[in-house]
């Protein structure tokens, strides 16, 4: 007598993208610890942003591979998170400058802040397209281009950025798991670039 065949059971709609939601969430709180190291937030970003990508693709994917990503990312990734802080210190420089009231400070203050604005944007799609053994000057140097030429999904990804800002102004603990959220917005508008 032959055997009949189980069909694997579907979750509903609303089921999986519930379960994408959480997973989000879950995956922001990996994300922050692994930006303990002050300069890792670009490998935890990738590793974050390379767990939710396995997700959305349901392939087999948890906590040792994220831990894996995140070894091979920060190889790189360091030193782009040093460039990243460095950026910022120029900006708070630009920022004490137009307080100050010197002559064209609230326009250089203005422009460093759009300009850094710019580079977390391009960042963050790096990030979203990483995989093991990229080279981030390359990576960057394209997300930046992707940053310029597709201005709509830029803006998603500062609206993403702008939810983390919020969050964090109204509940502290809130911005923690949200930056999973953030992650999951860099890869969404990867993906849309990829299909136009």
């Amino acid at each position: 007598m032959a055997r009949a065949r189980v069909k694997p059971r579907r979750e509903s709609v609303f089921g999986e993208r519930f379960a994408v939601f959480a997973e989000c969430l879950l995956t922001g709180v990996w994300i922050a610890v692994a930006c303990l190291g002050v300069v890792t937030y670009p490998a935890a970003f990738a590793a974050g942003a390379r767990h939710l990508r396995r997700r959305t693709a349901h392939e087999v994917g948890g906590w040792r591979e994220f831990v894996a990503d995140f070894r091979a990312a920060v190889r790189g990734g360091w030193a782009v998170g040093l460039a990243g802080w460095a950026a910022a210190a120029a900006v708070w420089v630009d920022v004490l400058a137009a307080r100050a009231g010197l002559p064209g400070g609230p326009f250089v203050g203005a422009v460093g802040l759009f300009a850094l604005i710019g580079l977390a944007v391009a960042l963050l799609r790096a990030a979203a397209v990483w995989t093991p053994g990229a080279a981030w000057r390359a990576l960057l140097a394209d997300a930046g281009r992707r940053t310029v030429r597709d201005p709509a999904g830029s803006f998603l990804v500062v609206c993403g950025l702008a939810v983390v800002a919020l969050s964090a102004g109204f509940l502290p603990p809130l911005a923690v798991p949200v930056l999973g959220a953030v992650a999951a917005a860099a890869v969404a508008v990867e993906e849309r670039y990829r299909h136009r």
